[in-house]
């Protein structure tokens, strides 16, 4: 008998397979740009931009890139995995047509910037429809939640500059549509700024949140059932007035600074005015209250605004700040939802957590780092890292159930999309084979029954 030798069997591998598709699983995401229309729309904005005799279209190479995008790729050479699988992906522009097209686009400024935009409202309104009670809007509501983004820049970039965390690079600021605890949440706002732009920027706020709100359905661009949803970044005077401006009357949920005049207060109310903070479950939180502070405060804020301030016991080894009192943390929010106790609101506004996730998300689609020179092409990128994450959000949300809603892009890709099949061509039809023992094929085929059934658009 021959003895084995080390842990793994021996492999003898060859370079000559035939009918073989590596990341068969992507045909998942193939099939949501089908069905959310997102390729017909994307092709009809950009044709201004495609040339009398381009072979390629502009939207399918942007698509493209969005798709590699998704599949892991961070630079523009990453198309290159799906020109290797013409028969899931088509015919894929070289690396040398994809920079021009990049090129013309940024040159094109914000025209070009506009028209992918409304191609990706479209299509968002469209895969709203078919995802039905799973939609973020299921329950007449929209939740938006803006956070800013540090961006590394390892080499000499336009704009690139010193960041508040003494790194070099860009300080993009994002909004995120949050889909709530049982799904994940897509892009909805990407505003490219230098490393060295400031957080408590109002302008920025605003037109992050005017890019927002155009990528929403036309019903929740004005009023109360769109919630605003920033950290102490959004809590400045101006954005707070132009949120609640009349006309547009949209909900905020907004962090505010603990001020010393706030710190005084919150170490002037009553024992018997603080509520105990509840949990996602309806459960007291151990070790929190909530509490609502009047008065001269919210001299010169919009009428209607609400002030909470938190305390809470601080975690083993977290370290208090000067603004903590009697040994408690203290955080502080303003918000002109009326009709709700402090301690939902309060909860609500925690909740913005889960922005983070969104944004480790989109670090590791795309975002990690700008991979162009100049700004005007990073723009350009970024609007294609928000269609990848688009498709990393409307896939799960049309397809998926279970816990299996809930993967991150990472999960996505380790288990679903770099599933291996073969490829067999049966009379005039073409037969993608999944691997039998994948663990995972039996979500991705259910998954694509899902996708089957729902109506083509047009």
């Amino acid at each position: 008998m021959k003895k084995r030798i080390g842990s793994y069997p021996s492999v003898r591998t060859e370079g000559g397979g035939r009918a073989v598709v590596s990341q068969a699983g992507s045909v998942l995401l193939v099939e949501t740009v089908r069905k959310a229309g997102l390729d017909t729309a994307i092709s009809a904005a950009l044709t201004p931009w495609r040339k009398p005799r381009a072979v390629h279209d502009p939207g399918k190479i942007l698509l493209d890139v969005a798709l590699a995008v998704a599949l892991g790729g961070d630079c523009l050479a990453d198309v290159g995995m799906l020109r290797a699988e013409p028969a899931v992906f088509g015919p894929v522009a070289s690396g040398p047509t994809v920079s021009r097209l990049i090129d013309t686009l940024a040159a094109s400024g914000d025209r070009a910037l506009q028209a992918i935009r409304a191609a990706r409202a479209e299509a968002r309104e469209r895969v709203w429809r078919l995802a039905d009670r799973e939609a973020p809007d299921a329950d007449g509501t929209v939740t938006v939640d803006l956070d800013g983004v540090l961006v590394i820049a390892h080499s000499d970039k336009e704009d690139a500059a010193p960041t508040w965390k003494r790194t070099w690079g860009h300080h993009p600021l994002m909004g995120f549509v949050d889909h709530g605890p049982g799904g994940t949440g897509e892009p909805v706002a990407a505003l490219l700024r230098p490393g060295n732009a400031g957080s408590n920027t109002a302008t920025d706020h605003i037109t992050a949140t005017q890019l927002a709100l155009a990528q929403l359905p036309a019903k929740y661009r004005r009023g109360r059932q769109t919630l605003i949803r920033t950290d102490s970044a959004g809590g400045t005077h101006d954005f707070v007035a132009w949120l609640t401006r009349r006309g547009r009357w949209l909900s905020y949920s907004v962090g505010m600074t603990v001020t010393e005049a706030i710190h005084e207060h919150v170490l002037k109310v009553p024992a018997p005015a603080w509520t105990p903070a509840i949990e996602t479950n309806g459960e007291v939180r151990d070790g929190a209250w909530v509490a609502e502070l009047t008065g001269r405060l919210l001299d010169g804020w919009p009428t209607g605004m609400r002030l909470i301030v938190r305390k809470e016991r601080p975690h083993p080894g977290a370290q208090l700040r000067i603004t903590d009192a009697d040994g408690m943390r203290i955080t502080c929010f303003a918000t002109n939802t009326a009709d709700r106790p402090i301690a939902e609101l309060e909860l609500r506004h925690r909740l913005r957590a889960r922005a983070e996730d969104r944004i480790r998300a989109a670090r590791t689609t795309g975002l990690r780092n700008l991979p162009l020179h100049h700004t005007a092409q990073n723009k350009v990128w970024l609007e294609i890292v928000q269609i990848a994450l688009d498709l990393l959000a409307w896939m799960p949300m049309l397809a998926l159930t279970g816990q299996a809603r809930l993967f991150e892009p990472r999960r996505l890709r380790f288990r679903l999309f770099s599933a291996a099949g073969q490829l067999v061509t049966t009379g005039r039809r073409r037969i993608l084979r999944l691997a039998r023992h994948w663990p995972w094929t039996g979500e991705i085929t259910a998954a694509l029954e899902r996708l089957a059934l729902l109506p083509n658009p047009g």
